[in-house]
């Protein structure tokens, strides 16, 4: 009877191991599902640029619409990776979403130095009406098979020149060193005006002009702000001569990795915040423009017609160049984007 009795708990506490261990393996797995997906979105610039507003936005409208199965952890001013190596970390899955500019694309695709090419963009409207266009869109495809899926364009501005001296000629840029992005058609606009362009990362842009290390650079009124190149930078040239845009772009990998209601929902959150983004940058290229003439920091150099035009020709050679990379009819379809 005593035996029966003891076979009887020992088969009870069996059983009651089983389900407590159950428990905790079925615990630990609704625990481990409960864990929202991490969206690590990495850029180069501050929180307070258009790009770093858009970012913000993305975070906050996906974390809204899919409450405790995403979240978006955002890391600006190249806090994880800078704008060498972003896209190789992207490429790893070490980061799932970054916003390039548009110039670092040119190792996966000649296409996209179109938006390069100096003095080819009126104006930011021109920009976005190509960039809106059948062709503008194809070039978001332009990387797929290098694994990259473009999601769409964000905005930052047209570029001006800064310097240690002011440009109102192209003479004037003659032997001066200017920090450039990685692009071999910025290289070449400033080769056609007699200056050196030196391939730097965005992030040492500051130090090398406060050291003298540099005469200049180029950049959008933004970033000239946000980054305080302007209080080291004694001049800059209103030139327009070209655009910083980027395009915010993920792995391929990842994206279709996702279930297919969860990635709707997320690039609607993308677009969204783009949209947000862009209206910013509109906003801010003027707001920024003013605060800089405001701190009397730098000189702003207003080009006549006439010597803008100087510039224009000195410059406008480049496209010749990378006629053949770019295709010839992706050339006319931006001019044509000037002319609406």
């Amino acid at each position: 009877m005593k035996h029966s009795y003891q076979q009887g708990f020992r088969n009870k506490l069996f059983a009651l191991t089983k389900v407590t261990a159950l428990a905790a393996l079925l615990g630990a797995s609704f625990g481990a599902l409960a864990e929202p997906v991490e969206i690590k979105f990495s850029h180069v610039v501050a929180e307070n640029t258009p790009k770093g507003q858009m970012a913000l936005k993305f975070k906050s409208l996906v974390e809204e619409r899919l409450p405790g199965e995403y979240k978006v952890s955002v890391f600006p001013n190249s806090q994880l990776f800078g704008d060498n190596n972003e896209l190789a970390a992207l490429l790893l899955n070490d980061v799932q979403l970054v916003a390039p500019s548009l110039s670092k694309f040119e190792r996966y695709t000649k296409k996209l130095q179109i938006f390069d090419l100096p003095f080819l963009f009126d104006d930011m409207a021109a920009v976005d009406r190509f960039q809106q266009s059948e062709a503008g869109q194809k070039l978001l495809n332009s990387m797929n098979r290098k694994g990259i899926v473009g999601l769409g364009y964000l905005h930052n501005g047209m570029k001006q020149f800064s310097a240690n001296n002011p440009l109102h000629l192209p003479k004037d840029a003659e032997g001066e060193k200017f920090r450039i992005m990685a692009s071999d058609v910025i290289a070449a606009q400033f080769d056609a005006i007699g200056a050196i362009p030196v391939k730097k990362p965005f992030s040492e842009v500051f130090t090398l002009l406060q050291t003298r290390a540099i005469d200049g650079q180029e950049n959008t009124w933004s970033n000239t702000y946000s980054k305080k190149f302007y209080e080291v930078q004694s001049h800059i040239t209103e030139s327009n001569h070209g655009v910083l845009d980027y395009m915010v772009v993920t792995s391929d990998t990842f994206w279709k990795g996702l279930p297919k209601d969860k990635r709707d929902v997320i690039k609607k959150s993308l677009d969204e915040a783009i949209a947000f983004g862009n209206e910013i940058a509109a906003a801010k290229d003027e707001e920024d423009k003013q605060a800089i003439l405001a701190s009397g920091r730098s000189t702003l150099v207003t080009l006549t017609p006439a010597q803008r035009q100087q510039w224009v020709n000195a410059m406008k050679p480049v496209w010749a160049k990378f006629e053949d990379q770019i295709g010839k009819d992706m050339i006319e379809a931006a001019l044509a984007a000037n002319k609406q």
